[in-house]
């Protein structure tokens, strides 16, 4: 991924409050676009990298679960 990719997408979001993050994921994976799976894989990047270990463990546990 290019690093403009990700502070495009950082850009776009900066100021965001809770809701309106929600709102973009929940549109981002409904819409079930291929030119939003960046996006939300820069925002799985902040999550992963603002997580603690126990944190990071159930992220993957679930997503064991879910592939």
């Amino acid at each position: 991924m290019d690093l403009d990719i990700r502070r495009a997408v950082l850009q776009n979001l900066k100021g965001n409050n809770k809701e309106q993050l929600q709102e973009t994921i929940v549109d981002a994976i409904t819409n079930g676009e291929e030119k939003m799976l960046p996006g939300l894989g820069v925002l799985m990047e902040v999550i992963w990298n603002k997580a603690d270990a126990p944190f990071r463990d159930q992220m993957l546990m679930r997503l064991e679960q879910g592939v």
